[in-house]
């Protein structure tokens, strides 16, 4: 029998899967799910559905009932064993008589480890594995916050084959067909904040809302990167009835006469440190989003916004749609910007990469090389 075949794998692919149904509702909580089993048969499982909320560790408990003494359990990040809106997961394992317990990855929160320890130190058989990169990817964004204050950076794009983003004449939308589309927002759902730039909201004055066809459904904060608030009041962006909050990063070239009224539609205005070009110094920014416990960032455009923060060295993850599409034209603009590599050495490169078709368009996916 394989490892991937084996019953402790599919049990930790079984507490995955349960976790990733909180997709976009658990920050700045990681996604946890788990399974416990008895007499190798599921008496219990649950997960973290959103912050605050029971963990999945006592939801699975709650099923299994008294079926959970004795049993096995398989939970995908390692028990928290701290007080904070709720009571430690430790504690409750011990009380419920679990008699072993498999988590997939070490807790990066400080006041949330020791878990096993804890389980250890009661008499509960403890054991680190399997799944642990899985588990981690699964929560990467929530390890990278815990490691840096700040959040992981995806920047995502379309382009035509012959890598365009719009026509010579400035025509964008749309490049990729409705199933890359829904992705996107599928995309949207799972993180924390999406940003662009106010040469986007100008040209295509989005709403940057999610729109799934389920009934719950995630709205990212909204960030503007405006750096003189060029963009007028009158922008989607800035509707109050919007769901979800809006944020505008700016410099003090912005006047103040359109801060407070930004300020009083409800938006917020994040006043930031100009870089030496005279916009907004991006490191500076994503250290606002991380006091914002923004865990993950979607950077949307446009195509000068992009490239700035591929410059800086800001991006983790990208995730590109190609379309079956040809637009050509030298003057037809692609989707990065800035001033990019200067040879194939400094070029970014991507590992960890999936191809996965979407309709007609092929979503590629990959995390930046360090």
């Amino acid at each position: 029998m394989t490892q991937a075949t084996s019953p402790h794998h599919i049990y930790m692919e079984r507490a995955l899967n349960l976790a990733r149904r909180a997709e976009g509702f658990t920050s700045p909580n990681p996604m946890v799910g788990a399974v416990v089993v008895a007499a190798n048969r599921i008496v219990g499982e649950g997960h973290h559905r959103r912050a605050g909320g029971p963990h999945a560790e006592v939801e699975a408990l709650q099923a299994a009932g008294e079926a959970a003494r004795g049993a096995t359990m398989y939970v995908s990040l390692e028990p928290c064993n701290h007080y904070g809106r709720t009571p430690p997961c430790t504690k409750a394992i011990i009380e419920a008589g679990i008699s072993q317990v498999y988590y997939a990855v070490a807790d990066p929160y400080p006041p949330a480890r020791g878990g096993h320890q804890a389980l250890a130190a009661a008499g509960v058989a403890v054991q680190q594995g399997p799944c642990a990169a899985e588990a981690r990817h699964l929560n990467r964004f929530f390890f990278h916050y815990a490691d840096s204050g700040r959040p992981y950076v995806i920047a995502k794009f379309a382009a035509s084959l012959d890598g365009k983003s719009a026509t010579r004449t400035g025509h964008s939308q749309w490049i990729t067909g409705p199933d890359a589309r829904q992705r996107g927002h599928q995309l949207r759902q799972a993180v924390d904040a999406i940003l662009v730039g106010a040469g986007t909201a100008l040209a295509d004055d989005p709403q940057l809302t999610t729109r799934l066809p389920q009934a719950s459904v995630s709205h990212p904060l909204r960030v503007l990167l405006d750096s003189r608030g060029r963009v007028p009041l009158s922008a989607r962006l800035f509707d109050p009835d919007l769901p979800g909050q809006t944020a505008v990063a700016t410099t003090t070239a912005m006047p103040a006469g359109h801060r407070h009224q930004l300020e009083a539609q409800g938006v917020w205005v994040w006043q930031l440190q100009a870089a030496e070009n005279g916009l907004i110094c991006l490191p500076h920014l994503l250290e606002r989003l991380g006091r914002q416990q923004v865990l993950s960032l979607l950077v949307e455009g446009g195509s000068t916004v992009l490239g700035a923060f591929f410059d800086e060295g800001l991006v983790h993850e990208v995730q590109a749609f190609l379309a079956p599409l040809l637009i050509g034209g030298q003057s037809a603009t692609g989707p990065l910007g800035g001033c990019g590599a200067a040879s194939l050495h400094d070029a970014c490169r991507l590992h960890d990469v999936r191809l996965e078709r979407v309709g007609e368009d092929l979503l590629y996916q990959g995390r930046v090389a360090r």
